[in-house]
This record gives structure tokens, sequence and C-alpha cells, in this order.
């Protein structure tokens, strides 16, 4: 926009000066050939006195050299009474023009080698005499250079004035607009105290206005729904109590030991979920150099947790790649969290006595963690992948793929849902590395890449 002023203001005055100056440049050299032909018929009318009072040949070149300079006036006297015509001072005119002139008995100019000559008749009692003046080119031109000089200087200082102005009012405006953008992007990035000044032209400020209206609305709305999640969370307090109090009196089998370390996590898991949603800004910072975690030692850890259950359910467990660390730009929690809804889901949507496995793969630029079982496998993936509809089958929601989703996407990768070579489902978790934005097509939690490295 700004530029888009400074080109539309350049054009116009451009346009302006050409056509008052052009027009005025011809004028002042019509004006300056008007004053030098003025000035030679000013020295013609020095000579016409002594016309009138003598013709003696030598007076006449006496004062025809007295009021010419540089040879520059001639007196073509006429013949008669047996006298010959007689040509006083340098001709330069030719005779035709002067015989014309004479005929006429009106002033002309012709065009002389170097110059015009303005011939003036004067009517006397021995005829018509013809003053010829020679004006020089320099004299007809004299002054015209330094007054274009002077018009282009200022048809310049116009130009750059202007342009001056324009960018100055384009500032005025790109600037509340770059405001409004700048304010746009902090608010999607969850800055959500990002505010735009209500200043700049009126269409500008009224924009400001609306986005300030808007972000407030913003912060309210999710101040609401932190409120809401905590009250909601807070309502678990009750049932988890009664079920931490049973889990103290199951003894001291594997069994009951398990039953009251899943009801602490779960305790500490709402515990966080009431600290997180009372906040009063969410947590959007991407990690800095150093931040996640190791994926193996996450793996490890989670399968410990849930290998208890899968003998319980005469489940076979596999694990590979977790044999050295693979770090991550991931926080452990988040990455556990992940972990807990698949391994969750294997044990929720497949028969007792199913196999499963846990797969790490890395790479220069991406680290894949493959979560695979020999149950019946996901018909729609596409509708597994949408929050809050899940598979359809009894207890399923869709929150859970969505958080792994989630986890994937923050580091510009990936969730991919199909089948695993145990028959079964296979979710695979691409977490990219080197923070590359994918290019997303089709369903949400489906990403699309021109080229994936090999693994190893």
């Amino acid at each position: 926009m700004r530029w888009a002023l400074v080109k539309v203001c350049l054009a116009v005055t451009a346009m302006v000066v050409v056509a008052f100056a052009v027009p005025l440049g011809l004028v002042v050299k019509e004006m300056a050939r008007d004053r030098a032909f003025s000035n030679a018929e000013r020295e013609a009318a020095v000579v016409v006195p002594a016309l009138s009072i003598t013709t003696d040949r030598d007076q006449l070149e006496r004062v025809v050299a007295a009021a010419g300079s540089d040879d520059g006036m001639a007196v073509h006297l006429p013949a008669g009474d047996g006298r010959p015509a007689v040509d006083l001072g340098r001709r330069r005119a030719a005779a035709a023009d002067v015989a014309a002139v004479r005929k006429l008995g009106r002033a002309s100019t012709t065009d002389v080698p170097g110059g015009s000559a303005l011939l003036q008749p004067v009517a006397l009692s021995l005829g018509t005499v013809v003053i010829e003046v020679y004006v020089p080119e320099s004299e007809m031109s004299n002054g015209v250079g330094t007054a274009w000089a002077v018009l282009a200087a200022v048809g310049v200082a116009l130009v750059v004035g202007s342009v001056a102005v324009a960018d100055r009012l384009g500032v005025r405006m790109v600037q509340p607009a770059r405001r409004l953008v700048e304010g746009a992007h902090e608010l999607g990035e969850g800055k959500l105290g990002a505010r735009v000044p209500e200043e700049g032209p009126d269409e500008l400020r009224l924009a400001a206005v609306a986005f300030n209206s808007m972000a407030d609305q913003v912060v309210q709305l999710l101040a609401n729904e932190r409120e809401l999640a905590a009250d909601l969370s807070h309502r678990l307090r009750t049932p988890l109590t009664v079920l931490r109090l049973n889990a103290a009196s199951l003894g001291d089998s594997p069994a009951a030991e398990q039953t009251r370390t899943a009801v602490a996590q779960l305790e500490r898991e709402v515990d966080t979920i009431i600290r997180t949603a009372r906040e009063a800004k969410p947590q959007t910072a991407a990690p800095g150099p150093g931040a996640g975690c190791d994926v193996a030692e996450v793996v490890r850890e989670r399968m410990a947790f849930w290998s208890a259950l899968a003998e319980d359910e005469g489940r076979k467990v596999r694990t590979a790649g977790v044999d050295r660390p693979v770090r991550v730009p991931v926080a452990r929690a988040e990455l556990a969290a992940a972990l807990d809804a698949l391994l969750g889901n294997v044990f929720r949507h497949t028969p007792e006595g199913t196999a499963f496995a846990v797969d790490v793969h890395n790479s220069d630029d991406a680290v894949i963690v493959l979560v695979s079982d020999a149950g019946p496998g996901i018909p729609d993936p596409a509708t597994a992948m949408a929050r809050g509809r899940g598979s359809g089958a009894a207890g399923s929601t869709g929150l859970g793929l969505d958080i792994v989703r989630r986890l994937a996407e923050s580091t510009g990768g990936d969730v991919r849902v199909g089948s695993s070579v145990l028959g079964g489902a296979e979710v695979r978790i691409w977490i990219q590395l080197d923070g590359r934005e994918p290019v997303r097509r089709g369903h949400r939690g489906s990403v699309r890449r021109r080229r994936r490295p090999a693994l190893r």
C-alpha cells in the first residue's frame, strides 16, 4: 500500500510537471526571441533620423557604424535619379528578401547564416530605405537555458516533495495495518495480552477496535473454559478418594499395588489439570535448546507399568529400538500421556490375550514410534482421528488419539492409523526433529510429505 501510494503520487506529479513545464519552457524561448527582435527594432530606429537629415554616404556609414555593433547593421539605399542602389554596412540578407520588403513596405525577418535578420523599411523622399539588423542565434536564446534549468529544478523538487508527502501518508496508513497483522499473529501464537493501538485512519482504527474487542472476548472465553475444566476435574476428587481408600484395603498383592499406583497417578493427573486450567497464561512457548526427553527411556518406563496388566491378561509384549537414547523435542509428561493413551486403547478395545508391540525408529530429522497390536484393527481411521468422535465403540471418545496427534503436530510431525504386521491396528507417531512445517491434506491428523528419510 505504501509503495502504491508513492507510485501513484509520482505519476500524477510527473504528469502535472510535464503539462506545465513544457509549455512554459516554449513560452520562455519565444519571449527570448521577441526580446532579441525588439532590441533590433530599437537599433533600427536610431538610424531613421539620420536618414531623414542626409543621404551622404560617408555620414550614413558613420551613423551605421555607431548604431550597429560588430557589423550587425546594414542600410540598403534604393536606386533613383541616375543613382545606383547602395548597401551600407555588411549585408547578410538576400537581395530578393530586401527587394520584397521594399516593395511591400512591411517589416520582415529572414534566416541568415548564424542567426536571423530584421528588415525594417523606412519611406523617405529618395525612396524606401531598408534597414537590416543582424540578430545572432545566441542573442535569441539568451537566458533560455537558465530558465529551463530552473524549471527542471522546480519540477524535480515538486516530484521529490510529493513522493515524500505520499511516503509519509503511506507510513501513516501502513503502520496501523502492520500492527494489526502483528497483533493477530501474536494472538494466534497464544499471547492473549496482544492488543493493537486504536489509531490511524478511521477504517484501520475501527478494525483495531474490533480486534481488541475480539481479543477480550477470546480471553474471557478461555478463562471460562479453564474454570469449567478445573471444576469438572475437581469433581473427580471424591470418587478418587473412595478408590484410594478401597485400594488401601486390597492387601499387598501385585494387583493391589498396581491399583494403588494407578490411583495415585490419576490423582496427580487431576491435580495437574486443575493447576494448568487455573493458570493465567497458557503454555505456548516452544521448547528451547536441550529441552525434551528420551523416547527410549519413556517407552521402557511405561511398558514396565503396563506389563503387569499384560501378564495378568496373557498378552505377549515386544519392544524394539529402546536400547539406546533417542532425544525428541517434547515434554516427558506429554509423551508419557500419549503412550498411555495408545496402550490404554489396546487393553480397552482388544480381547485378552492379544499381543502388542512398541517400536522406536529414528533418523537424522525424525523419530517414529509405532504402537501395533494383533486385535481386530480400526475400520475407519479418519473417524477415529476426529476429536470427540472416536471409533464408535463403547467407551471411545477419540480424545486419546487427539492427544497423540497434538503431540506430533507440535513438532511438525503427524499421526497415521493403519494396519500392523501383527494383523491389527497400528498407530504411527511421526515426531519431527528439525521443526519443519508439514503440508497438510485430507482429514485431520493425516499428513502427506514429499520425501521421507530412510530410518535406521
